[in-house]
């Protein structure tokens, strides 16, 4: 039988992470991008077309129907779940995702496994050059090298 909990130190690292989460999708165009050693995958979220709903009690944040990002307890004291369409990203803690900045914005990149997330709140619309700019900000975390994840730096 499974045993979850969601223990205290999980509960502020991933509770904090999920807040500033929160703080990327106040910006007007949010960026999605998932990259695995198949390739890349970018989606745009308009946010004032999309509805986002901050659930604090719940740790939890929904856009629209599309994205979901959520604290949940686990066998290791916490989980922190992302599901954008048929994306399934979990995060355990420290190690597992990096801030990131650029010119164009801010944005977080997640880690798992071979794969990384990029949740990217730019200031402007991008409508040149949007895969070499996305790709660039999440190189500032992930380092690929012939289609293979070979470094992670971690903010925290």
């Amino acid at each position: 039988m499974a045993v979850s909990n969601l223990d205290m130190h999980a509960l502020f690292v991933l509770g904090d992470l999920r807040a500033k989460l929160v703080k990327q999708f106040q910006s007007r165009f949010v960026y999605i991008t998932e990259q695995t050693p198949e390739g890349i995958y970018i989606a745009e979220i308009d946010t004032e077309s999309a509805l986002v709903v901050d659930d604090k009690p719940r740790l939890e944040l929904k856009v629209g129907d599309h994205f979901r990002a959520a604290v949940l307890p686990s066998r290791e004291g916490g989980k922190f779940e992302l599901k954008f369409r048929d994306i399934k990203l979990t995060v355990y803690g420290l190690g597992e995702y990096a801030f990131v900045s650029s010119a164009e914005g801010e944005g977080i990149v997640f880690k798992e496994g071979h794969s990384v997330m990029l949740v990217f709140a730019a200031r402007e619309q991008l409508l040149e050059g949007l895969t070499k700019t996305l790709k660039a900000v999440t190189g500032k975390a992930a380092k690929w090298r012939k289609g293979e994840l070979v470094t992670f730096k971690a903010s925290e």
